[in-house]
């Protein structure tokens, strides 16, 4: 099958990884040029504009970061909506807001195409096996034929409602991981004033109802990076998680509602976001938390003297 691809940043060359594998023809495109080049070297082509991606291609998959980003995708000079999208498919996989990716589906229909969410829970390493899960909003007939091409890409693939249904579902599955990772680095640094080893309190952690399933993985990421050892890999950075959070808090809003654990991680992530820690793995907020804790000074008790 011949695809396109919009968006090569890290989910995104996993995912054209995993389609070229499966011997499909990969057209790729992405506002940074360089980040096209591996996918490009593996034999992929690549275009000038998005809207370049419909040409000889059925479908084109979206990828990006946020809401901002994919407006200029679809609207921008010789974005995806200057296509031709007549019969075409529009796969948009980030995560957004739902009147967002509602929107968009109007105007991929009035242009001519069928249009499909499928945001995805999973990071780089599932999205190259295909074990990511998808959350499809959509058509009964545009899931009917997305499915062959999502199902390379997902271990699971739910069509969970119309457009809209799909990142309303990715947010909530985010929601208590982005939480969990507060949390815990509030727990991580209950046990740095007790002086216990970082490494058996990560053992202990992950052995017990302090760890969440993915926790294990990355408590060595997390106690290496308090000791200052940051690791390079970045599969979902601290900037997405600030982004998703706020979000979760905004939809929340809209439906008249109160989300008071996600806005205080939202709060935390935001914080934390900025200078060198927007680039580091999202799940490393725990570090953050806990070098926070050490530039809080201890309370101290008052002493007074009896009358």
């Amino acid at each position: 099958m011949k695809i396109g691809l919009c968006g090569t940043g890290n989910m995104g060359a996993a995912m054209g990884t995993r389609l070229m594998e499966k011997k499909h023809k990969l057209t790729v495109w992405n506002r940074t040029t360089r980040k096209t080049r591996p996918l490009v070297d593996a034999g992929a082509a690549r275009v000038e504009t998005p809207a370049d991606l419909f040409d000889g291609n059925d479908i084109v998959i979206s990828i990006t970061i946020d809401d901002k980003a994919v407006k200029s995708i679809y609207e921008g000079r010789g974005g995806l909506l200057s296509g031709n999208l007549k019969g075409k498919l529009v796969i948009e996989m980030s995560t957004l807001m739902p009147e967002t990716t509602r929107r968009l589906e109007k105007q991929v229909k009035a242009a001519g195409g069928a249009f499909v969410e499928c945001p995805v829970g999973g990071s780089t390493a599932p999205a190259l096996t295909g074990n990511l899960i998808g959350m499809v909003g959509s058509t009964p007939a545009a899931f009917k034929r997305a499915k062959p091409v999502l199902d390379q890409l997902c271990r699971r693939l739910d069509r969970v409602g119309s457009v809209g249904a799909g990142t309303t579902m990715k947010l909530a599955i985010n929601l208590p991981l982005l939480a969990y990772w507060e949390a815990l680095g509030e727990a991580i640094a209950l046990t740095e004033t007790a002086g216990i080893k970082r490494d058996v309190a990560a053992d202990i952690l992950a052995d017990t109802s302090g760890a969440a399933k993915v926790a294990p993985a990355r408590l060595p990421w997390i106690m290496d990076a308090i000791g200052g050892k940051f690791p390079k890999a970045a599969p979902f950075e601290m900037s997405g998680g600030a982004k998703d959070a706020a979000q979760m808090v905004a939809l929340a809003r809209i439906h008249g509602f109160a989300v008071p654990v996600i806005d205080a991680a939202r709060k935390a992530y935001k914080e934390a976001a900025t200078g060198a820690w927007g680039s580091r793995d999202f799940a490393l907020l725990s570090a953050w938390r806990v070098a926070q804790s050490k530039k809080r000074k201890p309370a101290t008790k008052k002493t007074g003297k009896r009358r």
